[in-house]
């Protein structure tokens, strides 16, 4: 598990170190119509946290045990394979401020890592399942997996909105 706390800092650290120095402006600032800003980016990552974890405490909670086949969660990183973020993860239109981005993005980490810390036996994240939009079941150690991997793709997005 400290493998995983360690990838999640990681790429948590390469995206607050993108966003902390911009101002409002360019943070909110959408380059073409119809695209996401950096803000967007930015509140899309924090809704798809909040909504992994809730994803993993279902799990955890309602013990979902399933053979499930390990997908290839990698394939997110892979910038030519376009996506559509489900509804439910679409960001609001804004404006954000920095600040308070930044803050929601530490809370809402704070809280994943914490439910993390109290899986008593970790390997149960292997043997359960919960659906994902994307990838159908998918083992609560590959969500986790996901979560990061997902966060280095857009911080390549905000890199290249920059």
């Amino acid at each position: 598990m400290n493998e995983v706390k360690s990838h999640l800092a990681a790429a948590r650290g390469r995206l607050l170190q993108e966003i902390s120095s911009l101002d409002d402006d360019v943070f909110n600032r959408a380059i073409e119509p119809d695209k996401w800003s950096i803000a967007q980016v930015c509140h899309h990552l924090w809704l798809t946290e909040t909504l992994f974890r809730k994803a993993i405490m279902y799990g955890l909670k309602h013990k979902l045990l399933s053979p499930t086949e390990r997908k290839n969660v990698d394939i997110v990183i892979d910038m030519s394979v376009k996506y559509e973020a489900p509804k439910v993860s679409q960001p609001d239109p804004g404006p954000f401020q920095v600040p308070q981005m930044v803050e929601q993005l530490n809370n809402s980490r704070i809280k994943l890592i914490t439910l993390i810390d109290e899986i008593e036996d970790p390997s149960v994240l292997k043997e359960i399942a919960v659906n994902h939009p994307r990838f159908g079941d998918l083992p609560l150690d590959q969500w986790i997996e996901l979560l990061y991997l997902h966060e280095q793709r857009h911080t390549e997005q905000i890199i290249s909105l920059k």
